[in-house]
């Protein structure tokens, strides 16, 4: 598999065997989804994935973006669209970025 420009990881709020975390009950698997969505309809070179808890509760929907390595809190569908139009830009959105998870 050849390596993708950039990688989505979308904080699927698992805990051990179940996703019962904050994220989660905030929409993060339908952004997941949008995500998919977004990525392929503007042909970005992008993989979308879920993880598992980022420990960032208070600022979920966490999306961490590399290679920039930006962490972003509370995404919605039009954060996400900030996100993806910087990426197609060539650079890091600076809307809801988290310093420090």
């Amino acid at each position: 598999m050849r390596r993708p420009a950039h990688h989505l990881l979308v904080c699927g709020s698992f805990r051990g065997a179940e996703a019962k975390g904050v994220c989660l009950q905030k929409g993060s698997h339908g952004l997941v989804a949008y995500l998919e969505a977004e990525v392929a309809d503007r042909g970005l070179d992008a993989l979308v994935s879920t993880t598992g808890c980022l420990k960032a509760c208070d600022r979920g929907p966490v999306v961490v973006v590399y290679p920039h390595g930006a962490w972003y809190g509370g995404v919605d569908e039009e954060v996400a669209d900030e996100i993806l139009d910087a990426l197609e830009e060539g650079r890091a959105s600076g809307a809801h970025r988290i310093d420090e998870p």
